[in-house]
C-alpha cells in the first residue's frame, strides 16, 4: 500500500510560479512510475507530466512544455512539479499518482496506468 500526499497548491497570479510537492509513504520510490494529473472544473482528468522508472525519460503535455518540470528526490520519496508562468487556464486539482505495475512504466501518459493516487492540491490562478 503506497500513500500520496500532494501539498504546495494555493491562490496565485497569473505569471508566478508554483511547486508542488507529492510524498509518498511505503514502497521504494525509484521503482515507482510518477504521474501528475490535473481536474479543471467541469473537466476530465488530463496528463500533465510524468516520470519513468529507475531513471527513466521524463514526458509532459504540450500544453506545459518549457513551462512545467517534473522532479524527483527517490531518496526522499518525493516527487516535484515546478509550475513556471503560470497561466489561467492552469487552473484546476492537481494529482499525483503511482504506479507499480510493468505496463505503468509502458504507458505513462494514461491515468489508467497508475494505482495509487494522491488527494489533490488546488491550484488557483487569477488575473
Amino acid at each position: 500500500q503506497v500513500q500520496l500526499v500532494e501539498s504546495g497548491g494555493g491562490l496565485v497570479q497569473a505569471g508566478v510560479s508554483l511547486t508542488l510537492s507529492c510524498a509518498a509513504s511505503g514502497g521504494t520510490f525509484s521503482n515507482y512510475v510518477v504521474g501528475w494529473f490535473r481536474q479543471a472544473p467541469g473537466e476530465e482528468r488530463e496528463f500533465v507530466a510524468a516520470s519513468k522508472r529507475n531513471g527513466g525519460s521524463t514526458y509532459y503535455a504540450d500544453f506545459v512544455k518549457g513551462r512545467f518540470t517534473l522532479s524527483r528526490d527517490n531518496a526522499k520519496k518525493t516527487a516535484y512539479l515546478q509550475m513556471n508562468s503560470l497561466k489561467l487556464a492552469d487552473t484546476a486539482v492537481y494529482y499525483c499518482a503511482v504506479g507499480l505495475r510493468g505496463d505503468s512504466n509502458s504507458y505513462p501518459t494514461l491515468s489508467a496506468s497508475y494505482d495509487y493516487w494522491g488527494q489533490g492540491t488546488q491550484v488557483i490562478v487569477s488575473s
